[in-house]
Formats: C-alpha cells, sequence, structure tokens
C-alpha cells in the first residue's frame, strides 16, 4: 500500500525530480507498488491510439496533486457567484 493509493484511477499531476530538473507529469494514477507510481496518458496522434506510461520511483517524487477537470470547476466559480448575488 503506497502514499498515493487513494489517487488511482485519478486524474493527477506529479511534480519530480531528474537530476537538477524539475518535471512535471499529468495523466491517470494507474498504480502505486509503494516503490513508485505510474502515471498514463492516452491520446490520438495522426488518427492512431496511443498510449504513455510514465513510471517515477519514490525517490523522485516531490509532490502528487488530484486534478479537477474544468468542467467541475467551471460549475464550481459559477455557483460561487451565484451566492454573492444572492
Amino acid at each position: 500500500m503506497g502514499r498515493h493509493s487513494s489517487l488511482v484511477g485519478k486524474r493527477v499531476e506529479a511534480h519530480y525530480r531528474t537530476g537538477d530538473i524539475q518535471l512535471v507529469a499529468a495523466g491517470t494514477l494507474v498504480s502505486d507498488s509503494g516503490r513508485s507510481i505510474v502515471i498514463e496518458e492516452r491520446f490520438s496522434q495522426g488518427g492512431k491510439d496511443k498510449t504513455l506510461r510514465v513510471e517515477i520511483p519514490y525517490e523522485y517524487v516531490i509532490r502528487v496533486v488530484e486534478l479537477k477537470d474544468a468542467i467541475s470547476q467551471s460549475f464550481e466559480v459559477i455557483s460561487a457567484y451565484s451566492k454573492k448575488l444572492s
């Protein structure tokens, strides 16, 4: 059981380091083994479906945050604005 197991199956953004460089990977967290996490992103390019998988060892992970989709963020903004008008 890993630190980020509660986020498995959810859309996440992972910040990690490789040497002196900090990188970001976004996608669906597909596994958390307790030693590393795997993030997967599916997309179409040139009419073909492709999958990009990134495995990040725990010692390189800086932080992992859940991403909310644009639609739910929009509803939250609209809801907050309508409460102000009431």
